[in-house]
């Protein structure tokens, strides 16, 4: 059987049009089916000029598109997202932080809904932050932990907090972990993301407008957090886990570290080292989805 997309919302049903503001689409001016319904891959990450330049790659390693090719931006008449596709793969910034993707994700389920897509991956690529890790290793994530390393995403609904799983697909993991040891380009390990509501304090960093911790303190809280399995932090892997678990979407977060927190809290690499670091997570998952359509 295929799986479809779940939506855990019973009064869509009985709207006449569904429009995605932040997307600037709507069922009632766009065709879904026709212009998404062939999706298979999702990858989704922060910044605008990074998921295009995701589709730009994805479209030459599937022999779909030409070096130099532009591809428009569907969410043009918007400045909130950015979104762009070449065959089954659709690419989708998210901006930052929790609330950000959050607002996307809804809208993005929604899309693939109305299109009737079906056994759909998405997969979120992006930067962290390492703990115990070199610069440029790459974090598969196993389960999504808070600031307090429990799986869980607390969320405020209706005045009562709400507790969702953070779990990911153990299956996409491991196959993903296969994926990078084909390539063997670059160190990857699988562990738990530490998913916080903040850069600077949420992540323990003594370089912010305000610190009134030492670093001591400091260290000892990355200490406890490695000794919890965590191996990355980023701002945006619970919510992206728990509404992915709820639609019924295999779902995964694949980030490069850009540092290792133990040794530091300011990014010292040159920029062009960072740039080939940031296409790590880029090359695993061309990768998994050129061999997933059976192109490798």
């Amino acid at each position: 059987r295929e799986n479809f997309i779940h939506l855990c919302n019973p009064h869509l049903e009985k709207m006449k049009e569904d429009i995605l503001y932040h997307f600037a689409l709507g069922t009632g001016t766009h065709d879904f089916p026709t212009l998404f319904g062939d999706v298979k891959f999702v990858c989704v990450g922060g910044s605008p000029s990074r998921m295009k330049a995701f589709i730009a790659y994805i479209a030459e390693e599937l022999g779909l598109g030409s070096p130099g090719c532009d591809y428009p931006n569907i969410c043009a008449g918007t400045d909130r997202y950015a979104m762009y596709k070449v065959g089954p793969v659709l690419s989708v910034s998210h901006g930052m932080g929790i609330p950000s993707i959050s607002i996307m994700l809804h809208e993005l389920i929604k899309l693939l809904y109305h299109a009737k897509c079906s056994d759909i991956t998405i997969i979120r690529i992006g930067t962290s932050g390492g703990i115990g890790l070199e610069p440029g290793s790459v974090v598969i994530t196993r389960q999504s932990v808070d600031a307090t390393f429990r799986p869980q995403l607390e969320q405020v609904v209706l005045g009562k907090t709400v507790i969702r799983s953070t779990n990911l697909d153990e299956q996409l993991a491991k196959e993903l972990m296969q994926c990078s040891k084909e390539i063997g380009q670059f160190n990857t390990v699988i562990g738990n993301t530490m998913c916080t509501l903040d850069f600077y304090e949420g992540q323990g960093r003594l370089d912010g407008a305000i610190c009134l911790y030492n670093e001591e303190e400091k260290l000892q809280y990355l200490k406890n957090a490695y000794d919890s399995g965590v191996r990355n932090i980023e701002m945006e892997s619970s919510v992206f886990a728990a509404m992915c678990n709820l639609s019924g979407v295999k779902a995964a977060v694949v980030c490069v570290t850009l540092l290792n927190r133990l040794e530091g809290d300011q990014i010292r690499s040159s920029h062009d080292v960072l740039v080939e670091y940031q296409q790590r997570p880029q090359k695993l998952v061309g990768y998994f989805i050129k061999k997933s359509l059976g192109k490798v």
